[in-house]
């Protein structure tokens, strides 16, 4: 068994380029794991939510769930730790 980090992707490029999608805050508007839950690769676990867009924050790996990291309303950075899972 090994531990793994789920951390928050970079924004996008374009972002910083056009501004358009990250006009407003960037914040947490659902976290859809707890600890326990039983993630899949692609399985969504926060959605993020800006002045214009929403973005599901995907798993990269297949496993369970140990700690969140993150709550509703939480404002988040690139690289800020979401949740740890424990993978095969």
């Amino acid at each position: 068994m090994a531990q793994v980090e789920i951390r928050m992707p970079k924004f996008p490029d374009c972002w910083e380029s056009c501004g358009n999608c990250a006009q407003g805050d960037v914040f947490v508007s659902e976290v859809n794991v707890r600890v326990g839950d039983a993630l899949n690769f692609d399985d969504c676990v926060i959605v993020l939510e800006t002045g214009k867009v929403a973005l599901d924050i995907p798993s990269p790996c297949t496993g369970t769930v140990l700690a969140v990291f993150v709550k509703l309303a939480d404002s988040l950075e690139a690289g800020q730790l979401l949740c740890t899972l424990e993978t095969e």
